[in-house]
């Protein structure tokens, strides 16, 4: 199973984009106190599609699972700077290769499939520092949900989990040329913490289906033969046409994320 979870505010360096300034906890921290009635926040327009996603047709005609995606208070969580950084942690050289590393190395190719996979359908890039991931993609057992039972006064430990997915909204500062107009960008990233406790064939569902959740698909799919179902199945699906036809939709939907901060002027 996997968990989703929304993040207002930081707690951690990361963010460095070549244009871009580091993202820090001051200005996650703007964002999160900003109420989204407040007329500082960028007003909700679409993006224009990702090349693929533009070019993508179903000829199978199978429908989408649109209805079933999740928006947030600054809309659906849409990319529109690309290609879109993905750092997938990886093991260091060691002086001698062990189980242990092949193991660590066996997550990471499953990883770099899915990541392979999906970047047929929207502009990818692997990055080697995570501080210059917009998805950072970790090799690490999610924590355990603990919630305390009223009715029996214990706490209840929540089953393991196979994935973590989890994003959070950050302002940063973009220079237009030949203008030099300095724009708050109000961008988001994502982290995933992902299992190594599974098989290389879960591992590399496991990664397909959150990777599909981090690229904007916050929700998921009634439907089995989908990669973004629910659940994990006994054969895990590969990409489905109805996961792309879900993508594109979404990424047709108005947005505040990627667009710069109003400019309020402030009384006299």
């Amino acid at each position: 199973t996997c968990l989703l979870v929304m993040l207002i505010q930081s707690s951690t360096a990361a963010g460095l984009y070549p244009k871009f300034n580091q993202l820090t906890e001051a200005s996650s921290a703007i964002v999160a106190s900003m109420p989204v009635t407040s007329p500082a926040l960028p007003a909700s327009k679409p993006h224009p599609l990702p090349t693929p996603l533009a070019q993508w047709q179903d000829p199978t005609g199978s429908g989408d699972y649109f209805s079933e995606i999740k928006g947030t208070p600054l809309g659906y969580l849409i990319w529109s700077q690309f290609p879109v950084k993905v750092y997938v942690e990886h093991p260091q050289a060691p002086g001698v290769v062990d189980a242990k590393h092949q193991r660590f190395q066996q997550w990471v190719d499953a990883v770099l499939k899915a990541v392979a996979e999906w970047g047929i359908y929207l502009p990818l890039e692997l990055v080697d520092q995570q501080e210059l991931a917009d998805i950072s993609i970790l090799r690490s057992r999610p924590p355990l949900k603990v919630s305390f039972n009223r009715e029996t006064g214990t706490f209840d430990w929540s089953r393991a989990r196979s994935a973590v997915t989890s994003y959070e909204f950050y302002l940063a500062q973009s220079i237009s040329a030949p203008e030099q107009i300095l724009d708050n960008l109000l961008l988001h990233k994502f982290t995933i913490l992902l299992s190594p406790q599974q098989s290389i064939d879960y591992t590399l569902a496991t990664a397909r289906h959150e990777l599909g959740h981090a690229l904007g698909i916050w929700g998921h799919s009634p439907l089995e033969t989908d990669a973004l179902y629910f659940s994990q199945v006994r054969n895990p699906p590969r990409i489905s046409a109805r996961d792309i036809n879900t993508l594109k939709r979404i990424y047709e939907q108005p947005t505040r994320l990627g667009w710069p901060l109003a400019k309020v002027k402030g009384k006299r």
